[in-house]
Parts: C-alpha cells; structure tokens; sequence
C-alpha cells in the first residue's frame, strides 16, 4: 500500500472511488446518488488544488487501485491560509486496516513542507472508528455542532476537532 499526491490521470479513478465510499459509508455528507460524480469534474478539482500551495488531495493505492483519498482544503484568505480542512474516505474492505492511519500520517508531512499550522475536521459524534482514528493521530475535539446533518429520519451532532502541528 502506498500514500501519494493524486495525478491528473487519476481523474476517472478518483470519481469511481468517491462513489463507491459515498455508497457504502453512513456517515459521509453525501448520500448514495445525491450528485453526479463525472471524471472531468474531479480532473478540474485536481488540477485546481495542484494551482493552491496549501490544498491537496492524497491517495492510497493498493496494487493498481485506489482504496482511500483524503482532501485538505486551504484556507484562502491570508488570515487563515495556515489552516486546511480535512475530508477522508476509504473503501468499506479497507477500512480498519490503517489507511486512515497511512493517509493522515503522509498529510501531516505534507503539511509541515507547505506551511499549515492546523489541520480541522469535523465527525459525526457516533462514528466510533472515525473518532478513534483522529483522537489516535491526534486530534482534540474543540466543540459540537448539535444537529448538524440529517441522516435515516434523524439529527445527528458532529464534533468540530483539531490538530495544531
């Protein structure tokens, strides 16, 4: 398993691995099918965050295939430009493996070279694994978002967490 920036020729790839994650995970904002993932959209997103010094998006690969991404989305005003935010998405048969270990590992060396400072995320408050995860690499939770997102007929909290570098 390897860790790596994303290509633009990982375009098509990438949109087949964000629908794949958004259908098989309960607690991504996107539901299965709410949007319509098109390669040359994640090809324009790709190129737009390789033009941004602080914004990214790291790939895990497992032989030929991606089984993991996590973007992190810079600030773009100069007052917040040391900070990136953080969304990570790994395929079902991959998770609790250490992918998110492995992605969250090269992103922190990723951001000591291009100058981030805090890197932020929020999780639903119920994602045992994904609150383990960061707490393990880190993370301290600074507040709840109460209500925040609206999943199978029910309001669920999400904590806002954080890690200084």
């Amino acid at each position: 398993m390897i860790v790596r920036e994303i290509k633009t020729s990982d375009a098509e790839n990438l949109a087949v691995l964000i629908q794949e994650v958004e259908g098989s995970s309960q607690y991504m904002l996107w539901e299965e099918g709410e949007r319509n993932i098109q390669p040359e959209n994640q090809l324009k997103m790709i190129e737009s965050m390789m033009n941004n010094e602080n914004s990214t998006i790291l790939v895990a690969e497992d032989g030929n295939m991606l089984v993991g991404y996590l973007l992190v989305i810079g600030g773009n005003a100069r007052r917040n430009r040391h900070s990136g935010y953080i969304v990570i998405g790994i395929l079902k048969d991959f998770r609790g493996k250490g992918v998110g270990t492995l992605l969250l590992e090269e992103l922190e060396q990723w951001a000591f070279k291009h100058n981030l400072r805090r890197l932020e995320l929020t999780v639903i408050t119920r994602n045992e694994a994904g609150l383990s995860l960061y707490k393990k690499m880190g993370f301290e939770i600074e507040g709840t978002k109460r209500d925040s997102l609206f999943i199978d007929g029910e309001y669920l909290d999400e904590y806002y967490m954080s890690k200084l570098l």
